[in-house]
């Protein structure tokens, strides 16, 4: 496994081996890697002759009073994991490297970025949309792959991909979850021993939601009615929001009548927690 810090050589080397048809997998990341990482550079090994896998935390996808500083970064481990996944090559570029001095480049995909996590967060999608299309454009990969868990996010980078006709084939995996059936995330180290427990009323809710679909509930506001009280049961719990949204344009459902995307923001205390489900 090699390790890059350099974009020019990264950029060699992978033109290199697609000089010889070899196919390239990207898994981007912000570090600090879990499961629900590994999960994807698993199946990126099974895919393609070449896994790459950048870490980079992202500043400017961060709000002025959100987390930057304190997101948990660990490389020494990080790299331990992505060698022990068979990963063959870690881009970790520093903030200057991706942001130069009077960098005013920014990609915003209009229409999909404005409402769930985008209304509470303004600039997160530009951050976002920015950083992967410059990863995409330095890694020139075949296919990328991201979690399910940050629906809208996957949502958001599939349209950017087909807008700009990039050549890279998004593939979105499964949420992977913790034994208390918490999605798997890095902020999930924030919460304490009491914070987890009530945290797992996100799950709950979701589980709920589902089964009242299941038993041939349509309604979405009778369905966001019970997960609201689940979740507000909660003594720290607020919520920023439960949507049931249509999963490609993310436009509210009122009458579910086909696939669609229940998904929520919820903060326990300080920590803020994303999680959603997929019906029909």
């Amino acid at each position: 496994m090699k390790v890059y810090r350099d974009i020019r050589l990264l950029r060699r080397e992978i033109g290199r081996l697609k000089r010889k048809g070899k196919t390239v997998g990207f898994v981007p990341t912000m570090g600090f890697l879990h499961e629900g990482h590994l999960s994807l550079v698993r199946r990126a090994r099974k895919d393609s002759d070449c896994v790459v896998v950048s870490i980079f935390v992202n500043p400017v996808q961060f709000g002025p009073n959100e987390d930057f500083k304190e997101y948990p970064r660990e490389l020494k481990k990080d790299l331990a994991l992505c060698k022990r996944c068979g990963v063959d090559m870690v881009f970790v570029p520093g903030v200057r490297s991706m942001y130069p001095e009077g960098f005013s480049t920014y990609l915003n995909v209009e229409g999909l970025t404005e409402g769930l996590c985008g209304a509470k967060r303004p600039r997160h999608f530009r951050g976002v949309t920015t950083v992967v299309a410059k990863l995409f454009n330095i890694v020139s990969p075949d296919i990328a792959y991201f979690g399910q868990k940050d629906a809208q996010q996957a949502i958001v980078i599939k349209r950017m991909v087909k807008d700009l006709a990039l050549p890279v084939k998004i593939k979105v995996m499964p949420i992977v979850r913790e034994k208390d059936d918490l999605a798997m995330s890095s902020r999930n180290t924030y919460l304490d021993r009491d914070s987890r427990k009530q945290a797992a009323s996100l799950h709950k809710s979701l589980k709920a939601a589902r089964e009242l679909y299941k038993k041939g509930e349509k309604d979405s506001k009778k369905i966001i009615s019970r997960m609201r009280n689940l979740i507000l049961a909660e003594k720290d719990a607020e919520i920023d929001y439960i949507v049931i949204v249509d999963p490609e344009t993310l436009m509210d459902v009122k009458k579910i009548s086909g696939k669609t995307l229940v998904a929520l923001a919820v903060r326990i205390g300080k920590t803020r927690l994303i999680d959603n489900v997929i019906l029909n």
